[in-house]
C-alpha cells in the first residue's frame, strides 16, 4: 500500500497534479509541494483563519483539509485572488486603507472577504464583522480591515 497518492485539481484556474503523502494537509501541499506560500500556517486547528482558501466555492481552513481531499476540486488561494476583479479591488483596498500591519492574517482575511462579498455584494458593516469573525488579527484591531472590506462592498462591481 502506497503512502502517497497522485491527485489532480484546478488551482487558481490552472489544472495541477501533485503527488502527496496521504496524511498531508492541503495547507502543507500548497506551501511545500506546489510552492505557493501566500496561505499562512498559524494555529493548525482551524481557529484563526490565516490559512483560508476557497474550495469549490466554499471558504475553508486549509489546515483542516487533507490534500488528497482536493482531488478533482477547484481551489483558489491568495495568489489567485487578483484574477477576479473583486479580489484585486480587495487587495488594493487593504493597502489603501492601511489594513495591513504585520500582514500575516491578510491572505486569509482577503480570501474570506472575497468569498463573502461574492455572495453578499453591498454587505453592511455588521454583516462584514460577522463574515470575518473566524479570522483573527493580532495587530490591527480590525477597524481598518473592516473599512477596506466595506469600501469594496460599497463599490459597484
Amino acid at each position: 500500500m502506497s503512502l502517497t497518492r497522485e491527485i489532480g485539481f484546478v488551482l487558481n484556474g490552472v489544472r495541477t497534479r501533485a503527488t502527496v503523502p496521504v496524511a498531508m494537509s492541503a495547507l502543507d501541499m500548497l506551501r511545500e509541494v506546489v510552492g505557493l506560500t501566500g496561505t499562512k500556517y498559524a494555529c493548525g486547528e482551524g481557529e484563526c483563519g490565516a490559512c483560508t482558501i476557497v474550495v469549490d466555492g466554499r471558504s475553508l481552513c486549509s489546515c483542516l483539509l487533507f490534500a488528497v481531499d482536493c482531488d478533482g476540486r477547484e481551489l483558489t488561494t491568495i495568489e489567485g485572488a487578483e484574477r477576479d476583479p473583486l479580489g484585486a479591488r480587495l487587495e488594493q483596498a487593504f493597502v489603501d486603507c492601511g489594513a495591513v500591519q504585520c500582514g500575516f492574517c491578510t491572505p486569509g482575511m482577503v480570501m474570506q472577504a472575497q468569498h463573502w462579498l461574492q455572495a453578499h455584494p453591498g454587505a453592511s458593516r455588521d454583516a462584514i464583522l460577522r463574515a470575518i469573525e473566524g479570522n483573527l488579527c493580532r495587530c490591527t484591531g480590525y477597524v481598518k480591515i473592516v473599512d477596506a472590506i466595506e469600501r469594496v462592498a460599497r463599490e459597484a462591481p
